[in-house]
């Protein structure tokens, strides 16, 4: 099975790239996940001539050709990081590499909430017509993010590693089911490709 790991911020170190990151390692028997990263991303204009930036096909590419993906997010203000929500406005701007994709989040945070609420608006945004993924249901919630690695990158609560390893193997499921539901892909395609906000 072939995996995007979703790098959902430009901050150089970030516990969210390390958690992917493990996730990499740690699974790398059951999975082959590749990291991406968003940080170099230009800002999202709306182009006229819908002219996607060539970094952005390629992410495109990469997600289309790939089985599931995986997304880390950290939370800012209650939100998602600005740079995560440019990567998906690209991602949705003519070219529709997430339309029934498996999508299962992740997020990381300093605090007690593990980025629950950042991870809720990322479900509804993920939901929009050009964009309409197909997420899992669980979410793995990473708290006290700074105290959950040893040096070595590892995670070290044998609890938190049995939860992350279990909701792993229902990504893993659920990501064959997905793509066994294509029925309504091609339709999905048409919908976001007509659909226009300013229609509305």
């Amino acid at each position: 099975m072939k995996l995007i790991g979703l790098v959902g911020t430009n901050s150089t170190k970030s516990t969210n790239r390390q958690l992917l990151q493990y996730m990499q390692n740690h699974f790398a028997d059951k999975a082959e996940i590749e990291l991406v990263e968003i940080k170099d991303l230009p800002v999202f204009n709306k182009p006229t001539n819908k002219k996607v930036p060539e970094i952005v096909l390629e992410i495109a590419e990469k997600i289309t050709n790939a089985d599931g993906l995986i997304i880390g997010t950290p939370e800012y203000d209650h939100s998602i990081p600005a740079v995560l929500m440019n990567a998906l406005a690209w991602l949705s701007y003519g070219i529709y590499p997430l339309l029934n994709k498996p999508v299962m989040i992740t997020g990381a945070s300093f605090g007690t909430l593990g980025s629950s609420r950042a991870q809720l608006q990322l479900r509804q945004i993920l939901n929009a017509p050009e964009l309409k993924a197909n997420v899992l249901p669980d979410e793995f919630l990473l708290s006290h993010s700074l105290q959950a690695f040893d040096k070595d990158g590892n995670l070290v609560d044998l609890e938190i590693i049995q939860k992350l390893d279990a909701i792993f193997d229902d990504f893993r499921l659920f990501v064959k089911i997905t793509n066994k539901l294509s029925n309504a892909k091609e339709l999905l395609h048409k919908e976001a490709e007509n659909f226009n906000w300013e229609s509305l």
